[in-house]
């Protein structure tokens, strides 16, 4: 059970450990881990389904694993395993490629790093079980090792290539090197950002507009408001929280207007009729496409939707499951705006959590949530799915602005970057 204080995971880095089976993955993680984190077994597809942890491991710091079933699996199920592996290569933010170093990298291996590569994916190459051919790489077989002696990179047939790092999950011989290594690129590979920072400045009010209706999580905020609430705090900001309704008395009460207003997407329509024009207005939905660096190709998207025709096929998917309640916002609000807006009736498909389809043929726009609980490589394969099949891609926030007619408004704030 996490705690309240825990980095979220879309947040964290995502580091998963590939190769086929029997290859020592899920022994090597519960060596980078410390933990029993994945079963063992000598008998070859013994992980099943992803396995999936969210930890701090030094000097990494907040991380998620993840071990994944061997992608040589066969059969009828094993083709499942390996679909579901693949679903984790979408959200992957360095891949370690672990194979049996005394067998060497096999096509197999040889594919999927050309696979990973392709995907511009940070590859640590991990030759496991190399206590076990340690006279290969300049270690003595007899059962005895000198640890002042750190296995080194081999450059031979034996071990594949020269780039590996040769370790044991048996030993923990080279663990600590691997280690060092996923810091140094995790370092490259999370670059500071920001949601709101370059918008505002200490001692500027923010209004964050936050509606308590039948589809808010009872007792808590959503995780865009809490990071957004957060990041405001943390630039001294003065962020001040309420509910539709309340806008006017709180705006009365302000000696100055406030910097910014941002709306739960949901209530575009009349926040946007109770803020005056002066004051800029976006939405979380808006700050997070941004965030995550889709807001261009998004905004596009928007457009798309004045455009859709009688019986045009509307993929709207969510990056997260949840308990569907009466309104809810993906198949119920949605699809009647758009009914409203366009005029038509639109066949609309849904998905969601980890599911989305890699084949949008015949699909003529993707209207998706926000996606604060998938992490930015997740959100840009989606995105990049529906760029190669030429189908526009809307976030629930622009599509809601769009057809409220505050769209402009709302980007008004990001025209620089825009253009």
């Amino acid at each position: 059970m996490g705690t309240l204080n825990e980095t979220v995971s879309a947040e964290r880095l995502h580091i998963a450990f590939f190769g086929k089976r029997n290859a020592g993955k899920s022994s090597l993680v519960n060596a980078v881990t410390g933990q029993k984190l994945a079963v063992v077994s000598p008998v070859k597809g013994t992980t099943t389904d992803p396995v999936k942890k969210a930890m701090e491991i030094l000097p990494l710091g907040p991380v998620v694993i993840i071990d994944t079933p061997g992608y040589d699996d066969a059969g009828e199920l094993g083709a499942l395993r390996v679909e579901k592996t693949n679903e984790v290569l979408n959200k992957t933010d360095i891949a370690v490629l672990v194979y049996d170093a005394a067998e060497g990298l096999s096509p197999e291996d040889e594919a999927l790093l050309e696979k990973l590569k392709a995907r511009k994916l940070p590859v640590i190459l991990a030759a496991n079980k190399a206590d076990l051919v340690g006279a290969v790489i300049g270690r003595p077989q007899n059962g005895e090792t000198d640890s002042s002696t750190p296995l080194r990179s081999a450059q031979n047939d034996k071990m594949g290539t020269p780039d590996a790092i040769p370790v044991s999950a048996l030993t923990g011989e080279g663990v600590n090197e691997l280690k060092e290594r996923l810091a140094e690129l995790g370092r490259s590979a999370k670059a500071p950002k920001f949601i709101l920072a370059d918008l505002v400045s200490p001692g500027d009010t923010v209004i964050l507009v936050i509606p308590i209706d039948e589809s808010a999580p009872k007792g808590r905020l959503i995780l865009p408001q809490q990071q957004t609430l957060r990041e405001l705090l943390d630039l001294h900001c003065i962020p001040i929280c309420c509910q539709v309704e309340e806008i006017p008395a709180v705006l009365n009460d302000l000696k100055n207007p406030p910097r910014l207003v941002v709306t739960d997407s949901q209530a575009f329509g009349k926040v946007s009729s109770l803020v005056p024009a002066s004051v800029p207005l976006t939405s979380f939905s808006i700050l997070f496409a941004r965030y995550k660096g889709q807001l261009a190709t998004l905004a596009a998207g928007a457009r798309a939707l004045s455009q859709l025709k009688d019986g045009a096929r509307v993929l709207i998917s969510e990056g997260c499951t949840h308990h569907r309640q009466c309104g809810d916002i993906g198949t119920v609000k949605i699809p009647a705006w758009v009914r409203k807006y366009t005029g038509i009736n639109p066949d609309f498909t849904f998905s969601s959590g980890g599911e989305f389809p890699e084949d949008l043929t015949g699909c003529d726009l993707v209207i998706h949530c926000g996606g604060c609980m998938l992490n930015e490589a997740a959100m840009q394969h989606r995105i990049a799915v529906a760029q190669r099949c030429g189908v526009p891609m809307v976030n629930y926030g622009m599509a809601i602005a769009q057809m409220h007619g505050i769209l402009k408004r709302s980007l008004e704030l990001f025209e620089a970057e825009l253009n």
